[in-house]
């Protein structure tokens, strides 16, 4: 219809009223161009014509084949145009003057049509022409105005194809990213906290951002070091666009390149370069946030803007000292934890308003303590501290929720621990660690059916993270759906051999469902890994017990009871149990009530425990707990 108006200089299909113009278009064909332009190349109307046609199978099925046939006979009138040069003012004109009046019919390229030099025009002869020899004789007589209409034409379906483009580029806007581990091209291992800190600060911007799926850190970098293609990355990630750099310091130079690749078509949607100071960093991530945000077309509400470019720290030191914290913490291993709590002591006592490095050093107290690395009377109470002031400075830090959430967690506070992870979720639905903590929280609560939506949802940010994979499991074995636990725990043993709490896990489910053998062999495995630590021995020695094993069993009730160790006296319970001495394991759940044991937590969702339901006394001190 385009097409029609710019040649005609009118709509193709017109009429009185809405209704008259739906009944021309439905039933009648428009007039013919040429009684607007009766030198209008017989290939161009061909070309409208076969737009405009009733049946869309008959149809120009895309627009590029529409615009290949222009373009064709725009490089054919050219090129009859250059031969008519060569052609003498004699023979011009006699050929012209075969077709410069009169109606005739015209065979062309084995077609017949019938054309007009105007509506009244007489029939003056019949003959067989070739489409060539007619384009050259209407070039003849028309030839600027043929190309300048062909022209304009060609341009009008390039607007219309970029259009387009732009069209599916839109309808297929990309609404999830993963920002790589960026490269430290200088290799030097010392300089490593510095790339890693950035790829984690600028995920840590765009999970703020709307309508945005962004991949967490730990699935992200998995391909820390690696040559990867953006297909395949984003296919394990379930994401659209692949966010690289490469980062160089030099003395106190700071150079940071960074790349969006659309993984759909491996386009690259945005690239800079930056060269600052270092002790600019914290403005470059905010550059490449507000770049990647605005290539997306992210409509950000003010305080979204605003949390965008929210800096951590006004001291760049302390912002150096806290990127080395997380790059040890997330090495993984106990020493690198206590690494990590001393450089983030030193962010928070360079900086004391500085929240976020609160917020780590909570989380490092709290991992030291569960793990029985420092006494937790000692640790509970700082880390408590801790997480408190990163609330109090940053009210919309959301990982300060989450070190908050877990210390209620700990302390029995179930509805200030729901309050915390919700207000978590609430401030960035792409923090995976938000989902996975209210996963586990409403595990404990029996909300079975919550807890796995929830962890689904982590996975989703953090596809490739393996405590996920690994909670789920537990979610399933805790909702008593023991076979599909099994499948789950088996299947990411598979993929992760050592990874020791998913053999704890399958352990457990096996003891649930009497597949004793198999509990003992999945315990040794664990303990093969990891160590031998107090805990294991505990549901080792019940899965020995309830196979028939008892002296093997007592003989760890022995060994734990004049260990020096740390050892739950809620997980002692279950030995007790295991052992068929109810009397000994409601003594030990009352020793853990009164020791605050953190364990006491999973008393009420634990099969281990099934056969003390029914005794007041197991019923009365969960009521002490506080569950439901």
């Amino acid at each position: 219809m385009v097409l029609y108006e710019m040649l005609a200089a009118r709509l193709p299909f017109q009429g009185a009223t809405t209704t008259d113009v739906l009944s021309m278009i439905l039933h009648h064909q428009p007039l013919s161009l040429l009684l607007y332009h009766s030198d209008m190349p017989a290939e161009l109307e061909r070309i409208v014509e076969k737009a405009l046609t009733k049946e869309k199978d008959e149809r120009y099925q895309t627009v590029k084949d529409l615009g290949l046939d222009l373009k064709r006979l725009k490089q054919h009138l050219e090129m009859e145009a250059e031969l008519e040069r060569s052609i003498t003012p004699e023979e011009g004109a006699r050929r012209a003057g075969q077709t410069a009046s009169g109606r005739g019919t015209l065979s062309i390229s084995g077609a017949t049509k019938t054309t007009a030099a105007a509506p009244t025009a007489e029939v003056s002869a019949t003959r067989t022409i070739s489409s060539a020899e007619y384009i050259v004789a209407e070039i003849k007589q028309h030839k600027r105005s043929a190309l300048l209409v062909l022209a304009a034409l060609v341009v009008a379906v390039a607007v219309v194809l970029a259009y387009l483009a732009y069209s599916r580029t839109r309808s297929q806007a990309i609404s999830s990213i993963a920002v790589l581990p960026f490269t430290n091209t200088a290799g030097d291992p010392n300089m490593e906290y510095l790339s890693d800190g950035i790829s984690e600060s600028l995920i840590n911007a765009l999970s703020q951002l709307p309508e945005l799926k962004v991949i967490a850190r730990s699935s992200a970098f998995k391909y820390k070091g690696k040559e990867v293609d953006p297909q395949e990355v984003a296919k394990a990630l379930g994401v659209q666009a692949i966010v690289t750099g490469r980062v160089v310091q030099r003395g106190d130079s700071l150079q940071v390149s960074a790349e969006m690749v659309d993984a759909r078509d491996k386009t690259q949607l945005w690239g800079e370069q930056y060269s600052r100071k270092s002790t600019d960093l914290q403005a470059v991530q905010e550059e490449i946030a507000r770049a990647i945000s605005q290539k997306l077309r992210l409509r950000l509400s003010g305080a979204e803007e605003q949390q965008l470019s929210k800096r951590a720290t006004a001291n760049p030191e302390a912002y150096q000292l806290y990127l080395n914290g997380v790059f040890y913490r997330r090495k993984g291993g106990f020493e690198n934890a206590r690494k990590a709590l001393d450089y983030h002591n030193q962010a928070a006592a360079l900086d004391p308003n500085f929240a976020l490095a609160h917020a780590g050093v909570a989380d490092d107290y709290r991992y030291l303590a569960v793990n029985g690395l420092l006494d937790p009377k000692e640790a509970y109470p700082k880390a408590k501290t801790a997480a408190q002031k990163a609330v109090q400075l940053d009210e919309t830090l959301a990982e300060g929720h989450v070190a908050l959430g877990l210390i209620k967690l700990d302390e029995w506070d179930w509805a200030g621990a729901e309050h915390e992870f919700k207000r978590t979720i609430e401030l960035n639905p792409n923090l995976a660690e938000g989902h996975f903590r209210y996963s586990v929280y409403l595990s404990g609560m029996g909300r079975h059916t919550e807890a796995m939506a929830e962890i689904k949802r982590a996975l989703e940010l953090d596809p490739l993270r393996i405590p996920l994979r690994s909670q789920e499991g537990a979610n399933l074995y805790f909702a008593r759906r023991y076979d599909e636990a099994i499948q789950q725990l088996q299947s990411l043993i598979k993929m992760e051999p050592n990874y020791g709490i998913a053999h704890v896990f399958l352990a457990y489910t096996y003891a649930a469902k009497g597949m004793y053998p198999q509990a003992i062999e999945a315990y040794q495995k664990e303990i093969n890994i990891d160590g031998e630590t107090t805990s294991a021995l505990c549901y080792l020695g019940y899965a020995l017990a309830r196979a028939g094993k008892r002296s093997e069993a007592q003989a760890i009730l022995d060994k734990l009871k004049n260990t020096k160790d740390y050892v739950s006296p809620a997980e002692l319970a279950v030995l007790y149990v295991g052992l068929g001495d109810k009397e000994g394991a409601l003594a030990s759940l009352e020793k853990a009530y009164a020791a605050h044991d953190v364990q006491l937590q999973w008393i009420n969702i634990d099969p281990h425990l099934d056969s003390l339901r029914s005794d007041p006394r197991f019923q009365d001190l969960v009521r002490k707990v506080g569950l439901p």
